[in-house]
């Protein structure tokens, strides 16, 4: 894998003769919408077979796995082109291998809501070891708020993906609720019917297991929080489930603030059987202009999470998302609007701006001013920031990843992902 950052002059057709590969194959593996139209500072990743098989009448996916010992899905990560298992015609170049040898393997987790396009949730489950659907709500009595999940669980089983269930004390609003989670974690009632209702929704929607993000807990619930999940954990691995539990991205034992005091690194570490470091939202919709996942503030937390958690465990999390800010920064007045990593892309290209490189957050951005006269500030993940924290997983031995979220189908940091890692499959 080549991760080739576009140079003013470069052409799509430039850069394949450069490296003596089929212009097509760039414009389709990068998914590029407009490839007469690239941006100095944008990635391309350069994929390079090793090893090709071109279809023949009567082949099949699962015929070609078969020849090549290797599996359909395998075969759906090398092939991005290739949106169906059945959708291959005879004279396509079916990769088989890729040149690049494989660091090792990797748990991918991302996280979905109930209305992901479906098209992008086909794409992108070939890449997943867990789909996380985003996700249930709870009563003050323990109830939990239904969602329309069938279908995804459906979907991700049949390309051997482990579904898994979220609870969260996430409102309607979209904020997290520190008073509905003080009720439920200081009633020993309120917890008994809630563990019982998720076990019987894991049961009855054939869930792999539970994640649970409970975010602002109060700081005197610390404990009841950590006690509530040892009890959940206990009873779901008792009948065969797993239990993930979300972790605010702490760099110390004694950091203050809503978000962290109640997360007990080592004491949810051990209560769990996997945490998810949600090491994103340094930018975020309120906050000044920055990378969202700066890899300096990253490193800062998983040197602190492995000095109390079981590496074995972690999960890294991973953004797949932007913010276009606008400046100068207004506390309590100015507001980012969210993008994906290809609509920030296309944004730099509609308004002429270069795409620049942050080394020390390795993390790109770009200026622009809006038709108002105002300065914007967009910062994203492109093919290089999504390789870095990749190397940052491998570096310190962790069980996997966690991507916010998959509702936008990124290609790059797939093509990246599958060409550096095995991708582990638990179903």
């Amino acid at each position: 894998m080549i991760i080739h950052v576009v140079q003013p002059g470069d052409t799509i057709y430039s850069i394949a003769k450069k490296y003596n590969i089929s212009p097509q194959k760039i414009i389709i593996d990068n998914e590029l919408a407009t490839p007469n139209v690239i941006v100095p500072g944008q990635t391309i990743v350069i994929l390079i077979p090793s090893q090709v098989h071109v279809v023949k009448p009567l082949d099949t996916l699962a015929s070609i796995a078969q020849m090549y010992d290797t599996t359909t899905v395998e075969l759906l990560q090398n092939n991005p082109f290739i949106e169906y298992a059945d959708a291959i015609f005879p004279g396509d170049q079916i990769t088989i291998k890729n040149t690049e040898p494989k660091l090792g393997t990797i748990f991918v987790n991302g996280y979905a809501y109930p209305n992901i396009d479906r098209s992008v949730l086909m794409k992108t489950l070939p890449y997943l070891t867990y789909l996380s659907l985003f996700t249930y709500g709870i009563t003050e009595s323990g109830e939990l708020i239904d969602i329309e999940d069938e279908e995804l669980i459906r979907m991700a089983r049949d390309f051997g993906v482990a579904p898994l269930m979220v609870i969260s004390t996430l409102t309607e609003e979209g904020t997290f609720s520190k008073e509905l989670a003080h009720k439920i974690l200081n009633s020993e009632e309120i917890q008994e019917r809630l563990i019982e209702n998720v076990f019987q929704k894991l049961k009855e929607k054939q869930y792999h297991g539970l994640d649970i993000d409970f975010e602002y807990v109060l700081p005197e619930d610390r404990e009841v929080f950590v006690d509530f999940v040892k009890k959940i954990t206990e009873r779901l691995n008792k009948e065969g489930f797993q239990v993930f539990t979300a972790l605010a991205p702490k760099i110390s034992s004694d950091q203050k603030g809503l978000l962290y005091e109640a997360h007990d690194y080592p004491a949810i570490g051990d209560a769990s059987n996997r945490v998810l470091l949600m090491t994103y939202e340094w930018g975020y919709t309120y906050g000044p202009a920055m990378a969202v996942s700066p890899i300096d503030k990253v490193r800062e937390v998983l040197d602190y999470a492995v000095t109390e958690i079981d590496k074995g465990k972690i999960y890294m999390g991973i953004p797949n998302y932007g913010y276009d800010f606008i400046l100068p920064y207004v506390e309590g007045e100015s507001r980012a609007d969210s993008l994906s990593n290809v609509e920030a892309v296309n944004l730099a290209a509609k308004v002429g701006a270069n795409i620049q490189y942050d080394e020390k957050s390795q993390s790109p951005y770009f200026i622009y001013f809006d038709k108002q006269g105002r300065q914007h500030q967009v910062w994203f993940e492109d093919a290089r920031s999504i390789r870095e924290k990749l190397d940052a997983f491998n570096e310190y031995g962790f069980e996997g990843v966690g991507i916010w979220n998959v509702m936008k189908y990124f290609p790059q940091k797939w093509l990246v992902l599958s060409s550096l890692y095995d991708i582990a499959k638990v179903i």
